[in-house]
């Protein structure tokens, strides 16, 4: 799938117009406002508060940063060592992590067992070790990488044995919710209510986290 590569900063609610609009034919102005207000909260709630997908969230958080990625992009990667940067010096911010394994099999599989390897706290150190290793991925690597984030292997296979149903929902509901958005690749976020759908470097990020605690001000 292709990349973008833009970096344009839109207005969650300009971004997903036509998610709101239904073509109902409102009755009047204050209506179609009031009834576009409760899809943006609703659409706001299915991106940040899905408990299927891992996040972590800091006590008193004041921003969100919901991340769509794909373990086997290169910018991806770089994305990864910026926010790790970020979250070392802004204890603020929460992050949802979004798997869209749009890279094929391997980008599935990987994705499946991060979201699997929370259920035994490991989340952070696999996304971290995968994140660190090779961008091409094969079961090996993904196996590699379990190792060095000290995840039990039998227990991860249970867990996605009994988990796998609600991993493979959640999956289908991130990629609905990225199609909605008109996403076209990754890494894509959500800060606040910024959609960016294309790669920023490590400035750009602090600025448009700066920019939403700005407007909640």
């Amino acid at each position: 799938m292709k990349k973008s590569m833009g970096w344009p900063l839109l207005g969650l609610a300009i971004a997903l117009a036509a998610f709101f609009s239904s073509g109902q034919g409102f009755p009047s102005a204050r209506a179609e406002t009031m009834a576009s207000l409760q899809e943006r909260a609703r659409m706001k709630d299915a991106l940040a508060n899905d408990p299927g997908v891992p996040s972590v969230a800091p006590q008193g958080y004041d921003v969100t940063i919901v991340v769509f990625s794909d373990y086997q992009c290169p910018y991806c990667r770089r994305f990864h060592a910026d926010l790790k940067q970020l979250l070392a010096a802004d204890q603020k911010l929460r992050v949802v992590y979004r798997d869209w394994p749009i890279f094929g099999g391997a980008s599935r599989e990987a994705a499946r067992i991060a979201m699997a390897t929370r259920y035994q706290g490991k989340h952070a150190a696999f996304n971290d070790a995968l994140m660190a290793g090779p961008v091409r991925l094969d079961t090996d690597a993904i196996r590699q990488a379990a190792t060095r984030a000290n995840v039990d292997w039998a227990q991860l296979q249970a867990d996605l044995a009994r988990h796998g149903g609600e991993i493979d929902a959640a999956l289908q509901r991130t990629g609905r919710l990225a199609e909605t958005l008109g996403l076209s690749g990754t890494p894509s976020l959500v800060i606040g209510d910024y959609l960016i759908p294309g790669a920023i470097d490590g400035a750009t990020l602090r600025s448009v986290v700066q920019k939403s605690r700005a407007g909640k001000s």
